[in-house]
């Protein structure tokens, strides 16, 4: 009986795990809808309705609904997606679950990018474009330096560590040059992260690269299962370790610039959000890819609709992810030491 009993379990696991990635997948839609109500004008779920559907509403409330609250909404959603589907992406290929999406450097490179546009004048979407260039040249040389030198993945991650911390000064240093009245207050209030601007052009590039990443990534869901084991493991199972590794790389910073660029540097989205769909879903990543999705979008989406309504005036989004991030990942890792019965 206990022995049927057990059987019953395994056989119900994947089922359970699959109704719950389903769950979180969804999870995002009736958050969506709820944050199309909220703003500094409430609108009603007929109101909304009728600006969705083409019903009879005010110019005022239609003009709310489609050209500012969607768009920004949209954008929330495939940024929490990209910068949760890289985290749980890289986390699996690194062995390392204090890898996040930022590990190669993509947010440095996309800071650098976007304060040059701003010195120079280049308007938003000059300063989208260069910080979706800066944040691939950023993880570029990340990958270059680390293949110079064996392409281990401690080697990956210390070139991506070095890259970050160079890119960082350089944005510094522009800082230093720009205008202290103009120029300055962009620069430091873009590094802080917020999605306030965001229009349709921004909505449809960013939705673009979260596809090709996110379903990029998905299709190589049972290597990256293998590639989670040792590198003398997944080459005896026949798996070119070193070019798939890179090639996920590749899919992952792809999703960080593309996120990056539209809301700038948003913090433990990447880290928090696979930690915990990987509790709930476990490792495999046929389930943790969607889980991590949806429950990164549904993250941020809330995260947005607390900036821009809890005070009268925006709250930037990465201060927002760090006071929350920062507790819960604390409890995490506290969770984990206790398991592990202390430091190893």
């Amino acid at each position: 009986m206990r022995a049927k009993g057990k059987g019953a379990e395994r056989t119900s696991w994947p089922l359970r795990r699959a109704g719950i990635t389903l769950l979180l997948g969804l999870l995002p839609l009736p958050l969506i809808l709820g944050s199309l109500l909220l703003g500094r004008k409430g609108l009603s779920p007929s109101e909304v309705w009728a600006s969705l559907f083409g019903g009879e509403v005010s110019e005022t409330a239609r003009a709310l609904v489609l050209r500012v609250r969607l768009p920004r909404i949209l954008a929330a959603s495939l940024v929490g997606v990209n910068l949760a589907v890289s985290g749980a992406a890289f986390q699996g290929i690194f062995r390392n679950p204090l890898v996040e999406s930022r590990i190669l450097g993509v947010s440095s490179g996309a800071a650098l990018g976007a304060a040059l546009a701003m010195v120079l004048r280049s308007g938003p979407a000059g300063v989208q474009t260069c910080a979706f260039l800066g944040g691939l040249l950023a993880a570029g040389l990340a990958i270059l330096l680390g293949s110079a030198f064996g392409g281990g993945i401690l080697v990956l991650v210390l070139s991506g560590v070095l890259v970050s911390s160079f890119f960082s000064s350089l944005v510094s240093l522009v800082k230093y040059f720009a205008d202290p009245y103009v120029q300055l207050p962009g620069i430091t209030f873009w590094l802080m992260g917020g999605i306030s601007s965001v229009l349709w052009r921004d909505v449809m590039p960013l939705a673009v690269a979260s596809s090709l990443g996110v379903v990029g990534l998905f299709l190589l869901r049972w290597r990256l299962n293998l590639l989670t084991l040792s590198e003398a493991e997944a080459q005896a199972l026949g798996l070119p370790v070193r070019r798939l590794r890179f090639f996920v790389i590749a899919l992952g910073t792809l999703l960080t610039a593309a996120a990056v660029s539209v809301s700038g540097v948003v913090g433990w989205i990447g880290l928090i959000v696979p930690h915990a769909a990987r509790a709930l879903v476990g490792p495999d990543h046929l389930f943790l890819i969607p889980a991590s999705a949806g429950l990164g979008a549904a993250i941020l989406l809330l995260f947005d609709n607390i900036a821009r309504t809890a005070l009268p005036t925006e709250i930037p989004l990465d201060i927002l992810t760090g006071l929350i991030g920062v507790p819960v990942f604390f409890l995490l890792f506290m969770r984990q030491i206790r398991k592990g019965g202390g430091w190893r």
